[in-house]
């Protein structure tokens, strides 16, 4: 495994090493370095020692057979035999990586009677699909999801997989990478090839979206990447398109640790945010909790979503099923009415690709007005009412 080590014999007892640590990872006692447990590996500490008292033991790897990966596949996942929209963005994505490597892009279908789905992923860009029919892969289950994937991978061997970051794309990447041991990188942003290399180039926010980082994959595969829902743009779907369907030979383990009792959905007044094609969203400029009934009825009349800043979730106004951002959920409507939101950059990271965006502050220097098409400068609370008058007047033909 790989570790840190101190000789104790080099070491003098400087601290250069204490201020290269970003972590606090190590401690000097009676001058002698010591490495603790939430030491992350980042290897910072190694340079600053002018003595070579810091080695840094790193594990051996084996180089793989890069050129026997081939293809881009898609996890295709669905949620009562219903596939999610993420998918179809990511086999649009899928195709333009595949046209760049010259290779195929492959949907993999978990579920019980998905051949109907099967062939809707066909005509949003799949060339193939792996379907795994059972009535065991109804429902998703962490154990029985990773273990199948994992399998049909080390088989059929793509080069790159793509998987969306839901809860469950969140949950089954992690293990299946693990399983692989390979890389994986979460909420991409932006995907592409490299010509010369065929890596994955992937690239998502990092320290707190103040920065983009481009992270690849040079000595293992597949290369993995979880992309956030309404991030990539879907293929206009083509119902004559066809694909080869795959039934691999699978055994699907039987009893399961974990298994699935109900499903109980959260009941939900307004639309889908992930889906509304208008979205209303509050932030801290709203002024006290008891304020978002403005919000909520201006979404109720508009048929919109309700949106939110982290600082409100954070703050227990409103549920964290509602914060759109760079740690909440990304969102491309229509028409995005942001209320009283100053507009920080992890915020606008969740919602920059709205077609429209109207945005009501009573700061005219707020970051929100450099994006936004529209903008009102004005208390929210006057504003919005002004707001729900307009569209609860009468209307009179002359």
């Amino acid at each position: 495994m790989a570790r840190i080590m101190i000789n104790k014999e080099k070491c003098r007892g400087c601290e250069l090493c204490l201020g290269a640590c970003p972590f606090g990872a190590i401690t000097v006692t009676n001058k002698k370095a010591a490495i603790n447990d939430n030491c992350t590996l980042c290897g910072a500490c190694v340079e600053s020692c002018n003595f070579g008292a810091i080695e840094f033991l790193k594990d051996a790897v084996e180089k793989a057979d890069l050129s026997a990966y081939r293809g881009v596949w898609v996890f295709a996942e669905q949620y009562g035999g219903e596939i999610k929209n993420v998918v179809f963005e990511l086999l649009g994505q899928a195709q333009k990586l595949a046209g760049t490597l010259g290779t195929g892009v492959s949907a993999v279908l978990f579920g019980e009677g998905m051949e109907e789905a099967a062939a809707k992923l066909a005509a949003y860009g799949a060339d193939q699909v792996y379907l795994v029919d059972h009535p065991g892969l109804k429902q998703y289950n962490d154990e029985v999801y990773a273990g199948i994937f994992a399998e049909l991978i080390k088989r059929y061997r793509p080069e790159i997989i793509l998987i969306g970051a839901t809860a469950y794309g969140r949950s089954l990447a992690p293990r299946v990478a693990s399983r692989l041991d390979t890389g994986l990188t979460a909420d991409c942003t932006g995907l592409e090839i490299d010509p010369e290399t065929r890596m994955l180039l992937q690239t998502r926010p990092a320290f707190g979206g103040n920065l983009m980082a481009t992270i690849v994959c040079p000595r293992h595969r597949p290369q993995m990447a979880t992309v956030r829902p309404r991030v990539m743009k879907a293929l206009e779907p083509d119902p004559t398109r066809k694909a080869k369907i795959i039934k691999p030979q699978i055994s699907v383990p039987t009893p399961l640790r974990v298994k699935t009792l109900g499903v109980i959905k959260a009941a939900a007044s307004t639309a889908s945010l992930a889906e509304a094609g208008v979205i209303v969203a509050a932030g801290k400029g709203m002024g006290d909790p008891k304020n978002l009934q403005l919000v909520e009825e201006l979404a109720r009349l508009l048929g919109a979503g309700i949106g939110a800043t982290r600082a409100i979730v954070d703050a227990g106004w409103i549920g964290y099923s509602h914060q759109v951002g760079q740690t909440g959920k990304t969102v491309a409507p229509k028409v995005y009415i942001a209320c009283g939101i100053s507009g920080a950059i992890q915020h606008l990271a969740g919602m920059s690709s709205a077609d429209v965006i109207i945005a009501i502050n009573n700061d005219p220097e707020a970051n929100i007005f450099k994006i936004a098409h529209y903008g009102i400068v004005g208390n929210c609370l006057e504003v919005i009412p002004a707001l729900i008058k307009e569209l609860t007047s009468p209307v009179i033909i002359k």
